[in-house]
């Protein structure tokens, strides 16, 4: 007979799947980066690397968090499937969809009923990111898909990412404190 998992258990769980998904979207992200510069497309490079940088905060915040669950945590890495940019964006969409449409409220509310206050944290401040992140995407892809070339998707740019919660911006001064986590405006670092 099989015991059934507690709340905590399952937490833990959703907890370590998060932490495997933000690590390999990070590197896979990167990989995009390498793709889409490759490819002439400078500012979806720009993208790809700004949210890897977002995804790998995530992926430390709910590392700290797991620790204090799990002291010996290990990371595999999945192989990346590269296509051309317009493919690796879809992709990376299609992802970013996911995780603001299921995953991410239905671990916080799972976070919230367990009281769990440090992975409602973590997981509330990466949906928030998470949602610009899609918004983004879904951006570069219509630009890619009409192929304007004269849009920012050609040219390299800055994104801005908050260090405590990977909130992610396409603007410098949009205001003085992060709406997710409320960290300086001044502490985002600017990634090209």
């Amino acid at each position: 007979m099989h015991a059934v998992a507690s709340e905590q258990e399952i937490l833990i769980e959703k907890l370590q799947n998060a932490l495997d998904n933000e690590s390999n979207a990070h590197l896979r992200y990167l990989e995009f980066a390498e793709k889409a510069d490759g490819e002439g497309w400078h500012g979806v490079a720009s993208l790809f690397r700004g949210v890897a940088r977002a995804e790998e905060i995530h992926a430390a915040n709910h590392r700290r968090i797991l620790h204090q669950f799990e002291p010996d945590l290990h990371f595999v890495p999945a192989r990346t499937e590269e296509g051309t940019t317009i493919e690796n964006v879809r992709t990376a969409l299609a992802a970013e969809l996911c995780e603001v449409g299921s995953i991410y409220p239905t671990c916080a509310d799972m976070a919230r009923t367990a009281r769990e206050v440090s992975m409602v944290r973590t997981f509330t401040w990466a949906l928030a990111a998470e949602k610009t992140h899609a918004r983004l995407f879904n951006e570069a892809l219509a630009l890619l898909e009409i192929e304007d070339e004269d849009a920012w998707i050609t040219m390299v740019r800055d994104f801005y990412v908050c260090p405590v919660c990977g909130f992610t911006s396409e603007f410098e001064d949009e205001a003085r404190i992060c709406p997710s986590c409320f960290c300086s405006r001044s502490r985002f670092e600017a990634i090209r």
